[in-house]
């Protein structure tokens, strides 16, 4: 009796240190998929935002050339930097 007793602790122990071994594994690779995804959402915010530009470009070169466009775009700029200085007084 005292024998049997003595083997169900020792599969509940070897169960034990099992299951502590898959969830640490399960713990890395979750750690290593969050990173993933972070390198993913980083990867797409500079996509979106190399688009934006490019959309923004094509707007503005599609009828004036690629000179006219840039000094708009500039103009713009300054114009909003003057908006940003008022706003600040």
């Amino acid at each position: 009796m005292l024998e049997n007793i003595r083997k169900d602790i020792e599969r509940l122990v070897a169960a034990y240190e099992a299951e502590k071994e898959l969830r640490k594994n399960l713990e890395e690779e979750l750690r290593h998929c969050k990173d993933e995804i972070e390198t993913y959402r980083k990867q797409i915010a500079e996509l979106d935002r190399l688009t934006d530009n490019l959309k923004l470009k094509n707007a503005f070169a599609g009828a004036s050339g690629d000179d006219q466009a840039r000094s708009r775009i500039e103009r713009m700029i300054k114009d909003i930097d003057r908006c940003i200085s008022l706003m600040e007084k």
